[in-house]
């Protein structure tokens, strides 16, 4: 499978409003996928917050290996990043979520105070790539269904502000991939988790490599989920087909549907059914 690469105009025009959004705001939530927590940060981002506070946030909590979630969360508060870890679906970290943002802006909530400003609106901007859950988020933290949700990556359109009350306005935006991977495992575990559109991929050969990656990580899961009684050699194509015909996902004259299982694959992936896995070490 060659390098993975999806900037099309529209994360063009993304980066623009992106740009334009974070003078209206005072702390940017940057929003990762705790599956991926190094391949779902947006190396831009950095240089687009300059410096305004940021508060480094992982998602799919529910989904990932929760051991590996506690390692890269101490990870990047000793790098400096104050850290947060969510999962909108259960719900777990959204009451201490609005409280890490005030955290985040004590110092400009002391400057505030110091000018005679105590009350005033501090406002906040969401940041993460297509498909990591920011609408879910938002949907949690306003408590009613106000932002639109799509599984797909890049429908969430137009500026929204949204009250979370205790003195914080919420912005959202689009998800925003970068122009080009270095590292072609980074494309790779984008294309799993769905921040890439499958209709750009080999969605046959995306699942022939995830389960080369699953083989790795998480062996005990694969084998739970689809019955096996071991993982085998390394051969992801022999694996495939083991799946395929543990699920009867078979073709006439016995051979194997490729297509409906790479889906099955991924689906069961992206939903969490394999169980909880993270696919990067810290």
């Amino acid at each position: 499978m060659g390098p993975i690469q999806w900037y099309p105009g529209h994360m063009a025009k993304t980066r623009r409003v992106m740009e334009s959004d974070l003078a209206l705001v005072d702390l940017i939530c940057e929003l990762i996928d705790a599956r991926i927590p190094r391949s779902s940060r947006n190396p831009d981002l950095a240089a687009l917050a300059g410096d305004k506070p940021r508060l480094l946030t992982l998602g799919r909590a529910d989904q990932a290996d929760p051991a590996a979630t506690a390692r890269w969360s101490a990870l990047f508060q000793e790098s400096g990043l104050q850290t947060s870890v969510v999962s909108a679906k259960t719900g777990q970290g959204i009451a201490q979520l609005l409280p890490d943002m005030r955290t985040a802006l004590k110092d400009k909530i002391t400057r505030n105070a110091e000018k005679g400003q105590a009350g005033r609106v501090l406002r906040v901007m969401i940041v993460g790539i297509p498909n990591v859950g920011k609408s879910s988020l938002i949907n949690r933290l306003v408590g009613k269904k106000q932002a639109k949700v799509e599984d797909r990556p890049g429908v969430t359109r137009g500026r929204q502000w949204f009250s979370l009350g205790d003195g914080l306005e919420l912005l959202d935006t689009p998800g925003m991939l970068w122009p080009r991977f270095d590292d072609p495992e980074t494309g790779l575990r984008l294309a799993f988790t769905g921040a890439i559109r499958d209709d750009i991929l080999d969605i046959e050969e995306l699942s022939l490599k995830l389960l080369e990656t699953l083989a790795v990580h998480a062996p005990k899961a694969l084998c739970e989920r689809y019955k096996l009684d071991g993982i085998g050699d390394g051969d992801a194509l022999a694996l495939f087909e083991r799946i395929a015909r543990k699920r009867g996902l078979l073709i006439g004259g016995g051979g194997i549907d490729t297509e409906r299982c790479a889906k099955m694959l991924l689906d069961e992936f992206r939903g969490g059914k394999m169980g909880r896995i993270t696919l990067e070490g810290p």
